[in-house]
């Protein structure tokens, strides 16, 4: 196999399995809780933060904090620009997997 890859549309901040798990699960639910995230891709409270935190830094996700009676309660929802992002990086994964056929 001849040519180079171009890897160029895959957007960092969105590739991590964490990251990109989250992403694609709000492209559908719309909104989560940090309990539901936590619990779907199986990590822990810290590991879930970080990388929710490099997401909102993107302008990715929102992030809401609020309590319901005295129990805190994070709502996680994906911006424009991560929905954005996400299909653009989508559709750089599309490439690259034609370029692996080819």
């Amino acid at each position: 196999m001849t040519g180079k890859f171009d890897i160029s549309g895959l957007d960092d901040v969105i590739h991590g399995r964490v990251r990109l798990g989250i992403v694609a699960y709000l492209a559908s639910a719309e909104v989560a809780d940090f309990t539901e995230l936590k619990a779907l891709l199986e990590v822990t409270q810290g590991n879930l933060s970080v990388h929710l935190r490099k997401l909102e830094d993107a302008g990715y996700v929102a992030i809401d904090k609020s309590f319901v009676g005295r129990k805190p309660l994070t709502r996680v929802r994906l911006t424009d620009a991560g929905r954005e992002a996400f299909g653009a990086y989508l559709r750089a994964m599309a490439r690259l997997v034609e370029q692996a056929k080819s």
